[in-house]
């Protein structure tokens, strides 16, 4: 019985001292403005369409990333990513934002795809009805908040176009 006592006098120590420690953001603090101060970047207010904050970097710092998208001989897309100062993190991550690293969001038309841990991926055509369409790379923390730059989003756009008797491209091509 006196192994519990010691047990529950332990773990309310242990509560007392470490505060909200594990249960919040480390190391970030609050500023009067609303706006998060965290070792990495500044959590804005600003949020994406998905409700997301905004984690503003500087310029010079801030990942990048590039979209390119073909069509392949089956009428499918494959979407070609190209990042700079930025590391795709692996799958079971710990939810912490740590500089350049995350992952990628694919947005179709706006629209939520896929997230993406890998610069490569296979579009299947029956989710691009004929027409012109975006495809949005935007950039993500671990942690689930947006790298920005001017509170501004990191992300790349490629325009493509479908039809029904084969498919034309429009974007910023690398060769």
């Amino acid at each position: 019985m006196s192994w519990t006592r010691g047990l529950l006098a332990a773990l309310a120590v242990g509560a007392l001292l470490g505060g909200s420690a594990g249960c919040g953001s480390g190391d970030a603090r609050e500023r009067g403005n609303g706006v998060t101060i965290s070792p990495v970047g500044k959590v804005l207010d600003g949020t994406d369409e998905e409700g997301r904050h905004y984690r503003e970097v500087g310029a010079k710092s801030a990942p990048q990333v590039g979209i390119q998208v073909r069509p392949d001989p089956g009428d499918d897309w494959d979407v070609r990513l190209t990042v700079r100062n930025f590391r795709f993190s692996p799958d079971g991550t710990r939810p912490v934002a740590v500089a350049g690293r995350g992952l990628v969001r694919l947005y179709l038309d706006g629209h939520p795809l896929t997230r993406l841990r890998a610069a490569d991926y296979h579009l299947s055509a029956r989710l691009v009805p004929r027409g012109t369409h975006q495809v949005t790379a935007r950039l993500y923390a671990d942690d689930q908040t947006v790298w920005a730059v001017n509170g501004k989003p990191v992300e790349s756009t490629a325009d493509i176009t479908a039809s029904g008797s084969g498919t034309t491209t429009a974007g910023p091509w690398e060769e």
